[in-house]
């Protein structure tokens, strides 16, 4: 990347030039869950004082431990039952060396002969120490430093950091970038025993940036710095380059030419979510407003002005970074350039400081006058919703998103924007329209029962202010089980829903406007227009054409209301709960909101009242996050690169054309993948900008525009020196996510398995030819590569075997719509075992940071007998609890009177608040692990050992196990080397 000044040359300091400043005060980062009632925390924060019972890590010492009396727990050992057996039988020894001399313990025996080295994991991540040694021996002193815009610190959290910006050590080594000289690898014996200790582990690569992001803010414009792992909170300060958290480059330096991304086997692509949520500590994405005439932007390519655009000809004109074309700067924007070719007032002009930026657009943006939001929910009053609970929980969760689940009482303000209107239409075998306008004392029903061609018969009274209507709302959603219970509507029983008719009068009512449409559905919709058919007889059809048919959309009905929506400007939210695990065919009523940008949310077995806090979570966060309508978007980037393809929930009619959105909201990413038609100049930069021109919630008709600049590497090992993991494995899921139903889960599978050898051969072969040829080198940012691609084999989504048609279906458009830190929780789990938390865990440290243990690797022989874990994956969290769990453990957690398995609750879906350190802590870790996360919430599901079915879930999730039909890790490096090998002989 150019050097600083290049695009931020003002004639003051850079940041972390001023060490006039002082040293901010230390605040507190992320938030600590509160503390239950009457639980008073005194003394220091890393170490409270234990009230109600015993100190936790006193347990493990006592008679009466957390582990039952007998013989202690033996060290877990690989075992064929755990999946490693069948490795150990192979392999000898393993050991990553961290001096690159790829020394290992060698055995001559009759097996081939594989290692894994790694040259590079002695090499700080970022700058970070390493172990146990002090930041401060490697960070400079701490230095504020003025923002390029504001002239202030960059960012309201900078007084939560010590480390500055540009306090950062440069050069090869530094990074955690190994000397070029010195590829970085990582390795496996097959002979003697096998050690999964010295495999690359997913949770120390995220643990130990966790660690240091916690006291560092990441600089979005250091040339030499890769982003934090997508799953780590970590808060950035925008330099003039977007932030990761809303662009993330697979390559931040792009080879220079189609040869040399080739030399590196890895995809070319950028993975944007455009209204990901901040962290707390950055600062809101300015808005600006220039009047009639719109923002400045090229005449040849019309990408917007940004912050890389040069100004010549003391200002009168600007040169597009884009296509170099020289435009006539407006008169309006007119501004004299000082002598080294800088904007005077550029420190007052975010557009020209800051990567990511909103601009207030004129009429001729809008396809209709643009309004606030409106809300439509769609409820299903069939019998089946009624009688498993789904109606009552669903109108809860109404009341919950709209008025903090309270039906009483006048203080609580409705979390919508202002002027955002909601409306209320039910269905069964008919639509049912309530005219629930704040004049009424109660709502009225208005009955729809024409199926073929739908109309909307309320003009006024539909959609109405949340808060003054919330009276006559709370009221109707309050009654409408009782209204469609099967006791008082006897003779009147609908189990079928007419779902695409009231799709289609939904539309109807939203044409005007625009919207958001939140439907549930408790049962196939078999009646009237559209009516489905169950399609998924339980038959054997796993790996043929049969199964790739289940895949796909089988009504064109549903085709046809989806172009609509989105046409007009509509999307729509599926709550799916499915009746004792029964078939929906999400295949078909799920196109609607893939195709619209919605999202849908599946209960496979829904059960009340154990799911009810998900679901009614689930719905307040799908009405009040970050959401837009009416959305187009368009990639632009430099001559000499153009995009190639797509890949996520959106509706695109031809190549060329901008991608279409009913609703975009803030869990929302897409992939853009790009290919050469020329070469790039090393000597200057990359650029690319997203922009999405939307209706915003409040009812604003705005452009976000989101710019990166990278720079062009002429060799390929400088490019594979600066990967960003998280941003490939995303690309990769996404567009193998895609690729189905066109192509077999078995086919992709391989597909799969192909791209992890292509890319590691293609290393092999063209950068660290000088390591002897029984090591499985691995580039030393591409570490958990394998990990995730084994676990994208082995997820719902492609996985073999047999798996119900409408799991996979939903995975798959998940996987597409996903961002990367929810698709990197969704291919590894968090796992952290509760029985042996330390005593500060889950409390702020002595600096106000949360202590969080370390985090687990993802296989059953990390599993101690008589433990107790946490396993979130981002899409459910697992409580599981071992069969020999003591019974005191469980009392401190889940309180008196719960001392066995038996005794505990199985439809649990939170902890009590006690006055015990160990549920304290728990808590804590639970509310941390909830800000940290995509669209799914975050409510417990009980997985006993040898009691509850969650516990087949559990093992799935262990992805280093031999299961799903897949390898264990081991076994799977091991083939993946035997492949690498295979190649690089035949080449």
């Amino acid at each position: 990347m150019a050097d600083y000044n290049m695009y931020h040359s003002m004639g003051g300091n850079q940041p972390g030039q001023n060490p006039q400043q002082q040293q901010p005060p230390q605040n507190f980062r992320p938030p600590v869950a509160p503390g239950p009632a009457g639980y008073q925390q005194s003394g220091t924060p890393g170490n409270p004082p234990v009230q109600g019972g015993t100190p936790y890590g006193a347990y493990q010492q006592q008679d009466q431990g957390y582990f039952q009396q007998g013989p202690q727990a033996p060290q877990a050992t690989p075992t064929p039952q755990d999946g490693m057996g069948g490795l150990a039988q192979q392999m000898g020894g393993m050991a990553i060396g961290g001096d690159g001399s790829g020394t290992v313990r060698k055995k001559r025996d009759r097996h081939a002969h594989h290692v894994i080295q790694s040259a590079g994991s002695s090499q700080p991540y970022n700058g970070m120490p390493q172990g146990n040694v002090q930041p401060s021996q490697f960070l400079n002193q701490p230095s504020q430093s003025p923002h390029p815009f504001t002239g202030e610190q960059a960012t309201p959290a900078m007084a939560q950091f010590p480390a500055q910006p540009n306090q950062f050590t440069v050069g090869p080594g530094a990074l955690g970038v190994p000397p070029s000289n010195q590829p970085a690898a990582s390795g496996v014996s097959t002979q003697g025993n096998v050690d999964p200790e010295q495999l690359p582990s997913v949770p120390q690569i995220r643990d130990q940036p966790a660690q240091f992001y916690l006291e560092n803010l990441f600089p979005t414009m250091e040339p030499n710095l890769i982003p934090p792992p997508a799953a780590v909170p970590f808060v950035s300060v925008d330099q003039g380059n977007s932030s990761p958290r809303f662009a993330r480059l697979t390559l931040t330096h792009i080879p220079a030419s189609q040869e040399v991304l080739t030399s590196t086997g890895l995809p070319l692509g950028l993975v944007i979510q455009p209204l990901a949520p901040l962290q707390e500590g950055e600062k809101e994405i300015p808005v600006l407003d220039f009047g009639d005439t719109g923002p400045p932007r090229c005449r040849r390519c019309r990408a917007y002005i940004n912050p890389f655009m040069t100004f010549k000809s003391g200002g009168n004109k600007f040169v597009c970074n884009m296509c170099t074309f020289p435009n006539d700067t407006p008169m309006d924007y007119f501004s004299p350039t000082d002598p080294s070719g800088t904007r005077v007032d550029r420190p007052q002009r975010p557009e020209l400081c800051l990567g990511t930026v909103e601009f207030v657009v004129p009429k001729e943006y809008w396809s209709k006058p643009p309004v606030p939001i409106r809300i439509l929910f769609l409820i299903d009053v069939t019998e089946e919703s009624v009688n498993k609970g789904f109606l009552t929980a669903f109108s809860d969760g109404i009341m919950n998103a709209l008025y903090g689940g309270t039906s009483d009482g006048d203080d609580e303000k409705t979390s919508l924007p202002k002027g955002a209107k909601v409306g209320i239409v039910t269905y069964d075998k008919a639509m049912h329209f309530y005219n629930i306008s704040h004049t009424l004392d109660h709502a009225q029903m208005m009955v729809m029962s024409d199926l073929e061609d739908p109309f909307v018969p309320l003009s006024d009274g539909l959609f109405v202010d949340p808060e003054e209507s919330k009276g006559v709302i709370t009221s109707l959603l309050n009654q409408l089980p009782q209204m469609f219970s099967p006791d008082i509507t006897v003779g009147l029983k609908n189990p079928e829903p007419a779902l695409l008719p009231a799709l289609n009068a939904a539309t109807q009512a939203l044409l005007a406007t625009g919207g958001k449409i939140i439907c549930s559905l408790g049962a196939l919709p078999t009646w009237g227009p559209g009516r489905l058919f169950l399609r998924d007889d339980n038959s054997s059809v796993a790996g043929t054409d049969a199964e790739k048919k289940l895949l796909t959309t089988e009504h064109p009905g549903f085709m046809k209301a989806a172009g609509k929506m989105t046409e007009a400007g509509i999307g729509i939210d599926f709550f799916l709960a499915a009746p004792s695990g029964g078939y929906l065919d999400i295949a078909t009523v799920g196109h609607v909101s893939s195709k619209t940008g919605g999202e849908t949310y599946y209960y496979p077995n829904f059960h009340s009242p154990r799911d009810d806090l998900r679901l009614s979570k689930e719905i307040k966060h799908t009405v009040t996050r970050a959401t837009g309508f009416q959305a187009l978007m368009k990639v632009r980037c430099s001559n000499g690169l153009q995009v190639s393809a797509y890949h996520g929930n959106f509706t695109h009619h031809t190549f060329g054309a901008d991608l279409e959105f009913g609703v975009i909201d803030a869990d929302k990413a897409i992939a853009v993948m790009f290919s050469y038609d020329g070469k790039l100049d090393p000597k200057l930069d990359a650029h690319f900008q997203s922009a999405i021109l939307y209706t915003s919630a409040s009812g604003e008709r705005r452009v976000r525009c989101h710019n990166l600049v990278a720079s062009v590497a002429e060799r390929g090992e400088e490019a594979l020196r600066f990967v960003d993991e998280d941003a490939i494995i995303s690309a990769i899921a996404k567009e193998a996510a895609c690729r189905i139903p066109e192509r077999s889960a078995k086919d992709m599978r391989n597909a799969i398995t192909e791209k992890t050898v292509d890319v590691l051969a293609a290393y092999r072969k063209n950068f660290s030819t000088h390591h002897p040829t029984g090591q499985l080198v691995i580039p030393e940012h591409l570490r958990a590569f394998n990990m995730y691609m084994l676990s994208m084999i082995k997820c719902r989504a492609f996985k073999g075997g047999r798996e119900p048609t409408d799991r996979r279906v939903y995975d798959l458009r998940q996987l597409r719509g996903m961002g990367p830190m929810e698709i990197s929780l969704y291919l590894y789990p968090r796992i952290i075992s509760l029985h042996n938390l330390e005593e500060g865990d889950g409390f702020p440290n002595e600096k106000g940071h949360l202590r969080m243990p370390a985090m687990l690797r993802a296989s059953f022989s990390r599993i101690e007998e008589g433990g107790v874990y946490l396993v979130d994956n981002g899409q459910i969290c697992l409580l599981w609890i071992h069969s020999q769990v003591s019974p005191n453990l469980l009392e401190d957690l889940f309180g008196a009177g719960s001392n066995s398995l038996q005794q505990l609750d199985p439809f649990m879906n939170h902890l009590p608040v006690l006055e015990t350190h160990l549920n304290a802590q728990v808590r804590n870790i639970l509310q941390y692990l909830e800000i940290a996360r995509g669209s799914k919430a975050l409510t417990i599901q009980l997985a006993r050992q040898g009691f509850d079915g969650a516990e087949y879930e559990f093992a799935r999730l262990l992805f280093e196990d031999r299961n799903n039909e897949a390898q264990s890790y081991v076994d799977w490096l091991v083939h993946v080397h035997r492949l690498i090998q295979l190649e690089v002989s035949n080449s």
